[in-house]
């Protein structure tokens, strides 16, 4: 069983910038590869970034390209998202997520079936 924590959400003005972090237990952390989800009101959850475990591939969804980055310290079984140039589209409940995978160089484009889901970080931008 996987554990995940995420934080670091918050309130924030329209071209800020946010850092979320979620803190893995319960599993070799470099056995997993993870991803961002979110869910805003009245609409359905949306990946928004995934690193294979090697952290080598990456891939976010068009609306977040160039702005979020995302991360992982396998050492300190963290990843996390830097969320640049926040827009009030933004806004919503950031979920973080992983998945056992046997490779390390996983190709995670398109990747939405994920094993362990965390609580989940409120994330509001006002315009």
């Amino acid at each position: 069983q996987v554990q995940l924590v995420e934080s670091g959400g918050g309130l924030v003005q329209a071209g800020g910038s946010l850092r979320l972090s979620c803190a893995a237990s319960g599993r070799t952390f470099s056995s997993l590869v993870m991803g961002w989800f979110r869910q805003a009101p009245g609409k359905e959850r949306e990946v928004v970034a995934a690193i294979s475990r090697s952290g080598v591939n990456t891939a976010y969804a068009d609306s977040v390209k160039g702005r979020f980055t995302i991360s992982r310290e396998n050492a300190k079984n963290t990843v996390y998202l830097q969320m640049n140039s926040l827009k009030p589209e933004d806004t919503a409940v950031y979920y973080c997520a992983a998945k056992i995978s046997i490779y390390y160089h996983e190709n995670v484009s398109g990747l939405k079936t994920y094993d362990y889901w965390g609580q989940g970080t409120q994330v509001t931008v006002s315009s």
